[in-house]
């Protein structure tokens, strides 16, 4: 956001963010974009608030943050070769009752990558603290053979809507 000329400011959202039975992974996305945009506007009134949650899915699975090395090897050789979606769900809030939602869907596809080359990508650590384990703005962009759709979406937040809806709250963005 800061490269795209938004103001803000963190605030934490303390909420479960467990999967409920029966939910799809753009049904999962909304929800937790949603919460924790209402989480933090409960405690800013007047400010507008933006919540997202970004998760990749493979096959009908939603792959979330690695639990550990093993987990993110897991994960990556189940992208390698193969085309994924990556959702982010957003949630702007502000004075008013302004509200805007939505799913953003970008579509990835990995390189086939060997034992050595996951190996090696998940020993760097870029893998750890990120949904599917990669980074397409780091290490993991040589593997990344074609993207359709939001490529900021792919880094974590479709910053082309979020611009769009602080247009239409009137939101000043430099």
């Amino acid at each position: 956001m800061r490269t795209a000329g938004i103001p803000f400011t963190v605030a934490v959202a303390n909420i479960d963010e467990t999967e409920h039975p029966g939910e799809t992974p753009q049904a999962y996305v909304a929800r937790l974009a949603d919460e924790k945009a209402t989480h933090v506007a409960a405690r800013h009134t007047g400010a507008f608030v933006l919540g997202a949650d970004t998760t990749v899915v493979v096959e009908g699975a939603i792959l979330g943050k690695p639990r550990d090395a093993a987990d993110a090897v897991r994960m990556l050789e189940r992208l390698a070769g193969r085309r994924h979606e990556v959702l982010t769900g957003v949630c702007l809030r502000g004075p008013g009752g302004f509200h805007r939602s939505g799913v953003i869907t970008t579509v990835v596809v990995f390189a086939p990558m060997n034992v050595a080359e996951i190996a090696a990508y998940v020993a760097s650590g870029e893998p750890m603290d990120k949904a599917g384990a990669y980074a397409v703005q780091g290490l993991a962009s040589r593997f990344i053979t074609r993207i359709e759709g939001s490529y900021p979406n792919v880094v974590g937040l479709p910053v082309e809507v979020v611009y769009a809806w602080c247009g239409e709250a009137g939101i000043q963005v430099s």
